[in-house]
């Protein structure tokens, strides 16, 4: 074939070969724009999915009781457009962390499970996979009715994360103060541990690089041992503790006994810092009730406060705005302004802040935590092991929400579905009645209703004068998938 003269002149230019490759990239964008899919089919390439696998940890269960359920979101059983479909059937399997020994598995979905724990030591890991794992929500109770750790004690089995925030008693207030790490993976920990207390940072190289080995649990007496922070902190009447892991991830539990007969409990992880904040289940009754609130930037806070009980919403008097000091803990009294009522309380700040709460009550302790309202996308909370005298605080903080309650058993669900309905800026008790026949507890499903506002939720559990409290967090029944489009940015490091 014979080129033309007018192509060889423009070859032999300098500049004649680069103007052909950008004539030829230009050729190919043309036909890629052409044949790419529309912006609206881009778009609906993201979307939910179901869970098909999930992992938690109780952290020391010797004597306790573990009980376990889960259950699938609302529409949670249809894979999302251009996701595949969920995993049918399923199980959740119970093992020792360390060692893998089998303890017990349940594959039965809307079913709950709990089985008592004589073993002294060691953490177990429950795994879930399949529909099983929609939801999956595990709990660890105890009971001494004697000796140094009298008390009702309860924790959830968590997930593994990188970070992790507790606010309670320091170790001037409590004898003992253990912090539980698990690793639940095939590859080391690396963990790095800080505080603040009520007179600001505790400054110290302490506490960084804990190693967690696979398969373990370690646990850190916190102002008793170099990884626990070491003696700078043993002075602290008041902590917030944040557990950030540097490499891999763990599962985190802070477990406090108080004294000889005064109390033991483990204090649940609080929600990140944010600007505003609902901190639900502080319950009726007397006995001292401590708000905590821990600023953890450099930079003061100025804090709105809000107490939402049964009666409505009020700011308490000459506690309506809290100043708090930068990098510091700083706790305010609620007996006074509750007078017996239960409650939640919402903060409004300039800046992101942390929040829970303390109560005394008897003989006993428990604590609290900020937490997410349920819903929003995850379908809703559980709590896996209600017994006695067991109720659920349900706190609508803006405008009226309702609720769905489902019981759970080992053989399904039990009697019909309860509505509750809570007025806005109101707090609902709502008592949990166990199903006829019942001896071994029960399961609670608490799941928000189309068109209901925010609602947030505890649990609270009372036996022979002794409590524990455990906030509702919304369960991990989907997981989120973003849209995915086509862009040249992706090829820009």
């Amino acid at each position: 074939m014979k080129v033309p003269n007018s192509a060889l002149r423009l070859l032999s230019h300098r500049y004649g070969v680069t103007l052909l490759v950008l004539l030829a990239v230009l050729a190919l964008y043309g036909a890629a724009v052409s044949s790419r899919p529309s912006r609206t089919a881009r778009a609906e390439e993201g979307g939910r999915t179901p869970v098909q696998a999930a992992v938690v940890a109780c952290p020391a269960p010797g004597g306790a009781r573990l009980s376990a359920l889960s259950f699938p979101s609302p529409g949670g059983t249809k894979a999302a457009r251009g996701q595949p479909a969920p995993v049918k059937g399923g199980r959740i399997d119970l093992t020792q962390t360390q060692g893998g020994t089998s303890v017990g598995s349940f594959a039965t979905p809307g079913t709950s499970w709990s089985q008592d724990v004589k073993t002294a030591t060691g953490s177990y890991t429950l795994r879930a996979a399949g529909t099983l794992a929609e939801g999956l929500e595990a709990e660890q109770t105890t009971l001494e009715k004697k000796g140094d750790d009298r008390g009702l004690s309860a924790v959830r089995c968590t997930d593994p994360g990188t970070d992790l925030w507790f606010l309670g008693p320091g170790p001037s207030d409590a004898k003992h103060l253990d912090l539980y790490l698990t690793n639940v993976d095939d590859q080391a920990a690396a963990v790095d541990a800080s505080a603040l207390s009520e007179d600001g940072p505790l400054d110290t190289a302490d506490g960084r690089g804990t190693t967690v080995e696979p398969h373990t649990t370690r646990v850190v007496p916190i102002g008793a041992s170099p990884e626990g922070l070491g003696a700078i902190v043993a002075q602290a009447r008041l902590l917030a503790l944040h557990v950030h892991v540097t490499t891999g991830r763990v599962a985190a539990a802070v477990r406090v006994r108080v004294g000889k007969g005064k109390g033991v409990d483990w204090i649940p992880v609080t929600a990140p810092p944010a600007a505003q904040l609902v901190v639900p289940g502080i319950p009726s009754g007397g006995g001292r009730r401590q708000l905590l609130v821990a600023v953890p930037g450099d930079v003061d806070a100025r804090i709105k406060v809000q107490v939402i009980t049964p009666a409505g919403a009020f700011a308490p008097q000459g506690q309506d705005t809290l100043d708090a000091p930068a990098q510091t803990v700083t706790p305010v009294d609620l007996e006074r302004a509750l007078s017996g009522k239960a409650a939640a309380v919402r903060l409004v700040a300039d800046r992101p802040i942390l929040a829970g709460f303390t109560v005394q009550q008897g003989d006993d302790v428990a604590y609290g935590a900020a937490t997410p309202p349920l819903g929003g996308g995850g379908g809703g909370g559980a709590v896996a092991d209600n017994r006695d005298v067991s109720s659920v605080l349900l706190t609508a903080p803006d405008g009226p929400a309702t609720v769905q309650l489902v019981t759970l058993t080992a053989q399904g669900t039990a009697g019909n579905p309860y509505v509750a309905k809570v007025e806005g800026t109101r707090t609902l008790e709502v008592r949990l009645a166990a199903p006829a026949g019942t001896t071994d507890g029960f399961g609670v499903v608490i799941v928000p209703q189309p068109g209901s506002g925010p609602v947030y939720a505890s649990r609270v559990f009372t036996r022979d004068k002794l409590i524990t409290i455990m906030p509702v967090v919304p369960a991990p029944t989907t997981v989120q998938f973003p849209p995915v489009g086509d862009s040249l940015t992706a090829l820009i490091p």
